[in-house]
């Protein structure tokens, strides 16, 4: 009974372990295999700074400082991703609009009382006409987003400023901030006027078409400890990010970099 009394005992106790083991691993397993969740948009914080010197522009060097007082809302966001996805014109019926059949027929008419099947002719031909042209152009017209882009700018609040070595800085409309995978930052801002529209220092020495517009979409990617580079609008197309749901430069990677040094 002596002997049999501890062997009683450490069977108990390896079963209290079992157990306490058995209980642990399944939630263990389910941590481990936890996906990671897909970086997104902040829409709150307090203000940054950030610095930055100009480059390949016929001023480099020049000081920048950037001012983002706060990161842009949904609802502030969403007119501007609208601009650029606008509805597909309305294209008019293969036999003519209600109104290109009626001034047909109405001119058919008049004119058959007054001239017979000559009058009727011409009065066809010419009401038809004349109407379908005007209603399916009007119909058809394609709506340009970067003008709706530039109008929806103009109506944003100022959620920040841009200042260069002019005297009057930069009014910044929409601030937009995503987490990258590697640790880094995305940030994209957009200002309602031309960066550089009234001095020359800002003209890109690189061989490229200039854009025209009238604000200026300013893109900058940090690493993860807080610095990098910032690319514009002054030679690259402004498109729709889908993924990430904001406006963004098309081909970012082969845009020459007009801030560098960014850092917070």
């Amino acid at each position: 009974m002596k002997l049999s009394m501890p062997t009683t005992r450490s069977l108990g106790s390896a079963l209290v372990v079992f157990g306490l083991s058995a209980a642990f691993c399944p939630t263990a397993t389910h941590a481990q295999r936890a996906p990671t969740p897909a970086p997104r948009q902040t829409t709150g914080t307090g203000a940054i700074n950030l610095t930055a010197k100009s480059a390949n522009v016929s001023e480099p060097g020049t000081a920048i400082r950037i001012n983002i007082l706060r990161w842009s809302t949904d609802e502030e966001r969403n007119p501007l991703v609208a601009a650029m996805n606008p509805p597909a014109p309305a294209t008019a019926p293969a036999g003519g609009t209600a109104g290109d059949q009626g001034d047909a027929a109405q001119g058919d008419r008049g004119d058959a009382a007054r001239g017979g099947r000559g009058g009727a002719a011409r009065g066809g031909r010419g009401g038809g006409g004349r109407g379908g042209r005007g209603d399916a152009s009007a119909s058809t017209r394609a709506v340009d987003p970067i003008a709706v882009l530039t109008a929806a700018i103009g109506k944003a609040p100022t959620v920040g400023y841009i200042w260069t070595n002019e005297v009057v800085g930069y009014s910044i409309k929409y601030a937009y901030h995503a987490s990258l995978p590697d640790g880094g930052e995305r940030i994209i801002l957009l200002t309602d006027r031309r960066l550089g529209g009234f001095t020359s220092g800002w003209k890109p020495v690189a061989a490229a078409t200039l854009t025209d517009y009238e604000f200026s979409l300013v893109e900058i990617r940090l690493d993860s400890k807080g610095s990098g580079e910032g690319k514009t609008s002054l030679t690259t197309k402004v498109i729709l990010d889908n993924e990430a749901r904001t406006v963004a430069l098309d081909n970012y990677a082969a845009t020459p970099a007009i801030l560098q040094n960014v850092k917070r």
